[in-house]
């Protein structure tokens, strides 16, 4: 428009500007005159604007508070503490979420608003603070373990990014009903993870980390999980009940979460039967000779389904009663108490500290290296197919390269060369 600078027009002798927000033209009337010097700042203004929605530091409603914009706000205009959004957004969002999920979760959101400050009108956060949220998140102080006197210094980036993307999605939840009249998530990636490689126990290794422990029990059950690949919670939760030694074979229908609480297995894959090489098997022979015959123990399992529970009763491999000293321990481990039995066992054979979960990896990586094909391994470790097997653990697949060549040579070269040669006859 012929002597206006961009994106300001008159309104009725007055000035308005429009500007591009969240994919659509907006227009605001300045309430000031239409002349000469107020267009020059307006159009400073409006370019201001601009600059802000590109760098994600435009706050909408601080800078036009009577915005027709607003005028359909849920709140009539009154603070709204993001705490309260975020205990609406997880009340909504928990029949989705298995229990051990859900707890998850909320524990996380917590830390998360701690940070942010429970009580702050949700209007006020812009992208800059959730920016400065997740710097902190990496690098700041937090207190952690049993008792909360663990004082740790920063976060993993894959720790961080489930944090922002909690906020991504209470934010997303607050745009879509009217809390918010932008989502200043919008444009935050997640941080780049490095791609840690596995660090099973070696072969040479393993001995060590059996003979590190200190009781019959306690090796037997990390053999059993390197042997098997069971989850941890998979392994706590494992009963006689689910096991067939004639036919060599574990069931796996149930885990036990990090709250204590049985549940099924971490995906639908995970449901699945296990079989047992013959270590295994003499693995948990010696096994049952120590809590077989140990009575059942009641506990409720919560289903997949929302709210569903079956009372069930199983009488479970590991039972830490038969080395506690006063027998009050509980008829099952605890997860937690799985990484502190196997930290003692890394310190007392004197090998270098890894994290317990490398159990289950181990079980890939030998499998793989002793020429297992990676569908079966995946099938075993209850994924749904090989995929992540080859993303993960795609090094090891390499050590039997020369073995594949073997078995390729002995079934294809006959064949290839007997039909050559039969050719070149005929010829």
């Amino acid at each position: 428009m012929s002597g206006y600078p961009t994106g300001v027009a008159p309104n009725k002798n007055h000035l308005r500007i429009w500007f591009m927000y969240e994919g659509k033209r907006r227009w605001e009337a300045l309430g000031i005159p239409d002349t000469p010097k107020n267009r020059k700042m307006a159009g400073e203004l409006r370019s201001n604007i601009v600059y802000r929605i590109k760098t994600g530091t435009f706050d909408y409603r601080g800078q036009f508070p009577d915005s027709p914009a607003f005028k359909n706000d849920v709140d009539g205009g009154k603070p709204i503490a993001i705490r309260d959004v975020a205990d609406t957004w997880l009340k909504l969002k928990r029949p989705d979420w298995a229990n051990s999920s859900f707890v998850t979760t909320e524990r996380r959101v917590r830390v998360t608003l701690d940070i942010i400050g429970n009580k702050r009108d949700i209007r006020s956060i812009m992208q800059k603070d959730l920016l400065n949220l997740r710097i902190e998140l990496l690098n700041g102080s937090y207190f952690t373990g049993r008792m909360m006197n663990i004082e740790k210094k920063g976060r993993t980036a894959a720790t961080v990014n489930s944090s922002m993307a909690d906020l991504k999605a209470i934010f997303a939840f607050a745009h879509g009903n009217g809390y918010v009249s932008a989502n200043p998530m919008t444009g935050i990636k997640p941080l780049k993870k490095s791609n840690k490689r596995p660090d099973p126990i070696t072969r040479e290794e393993f001995p060590r980390l059996i003979n590190g422990c200190n009781n019959q029990q306690n090796a037997n059950m990390w053999s059993l999980a390197i042997m098997t690949g069971l989850r941890h919670g998979e392994l706590c939760a494992l009963s006689w009940e689910d096991i067939d030694l004639e036919a060599g074979t574990l069931s796996v229908s149930r885990s036990l979460t990090p709250q204590g609480i049985f549940t099924p297995p971490k995906t639908e894959a995970g449901i699945r039967t296990i079989c047992l090489m013959d270590a295994a098997i003499e693995i948990l022979r010696n096994q049952r000779q120590l809590t077989r015959m140990f009575p059942q123990t009641s506990f409720i399992f919560h289903t997949r389904e929302y709210g569903e529970r079956i009372e069930d009763q199983k009488t479970f491999v590991f039972n830490p009663s038969i080395n506690s000293v006063n027998g009050k321990s509980g008829a099952y481990y605890s997860t937690e108490s799985l990484g502190q039995i196997w930290t003692s066992a890394l310190k007392r054979a004197g090998l270098r500290h890894r994290k317990a979960y490398q159990s289950r990896h181990t079980f890939a990586c030998w499998s793989l290296a002793a020429g297992a094909n990676p569908n079966y391994v995946a099938s075993q470790m209850g994924h749904s197919d090989a995929q992540m097997v080859y993303r993960v653990y795609g090094a090891w697949m390499t050590e039997n390269n020369s073995d594949q060549l073997s078995l390729i040579n002995t079934r294809m070269n006959d064949l290839v060369l007997h039909t050559c040669f039969d050719k070149v006859a005929s010829i």
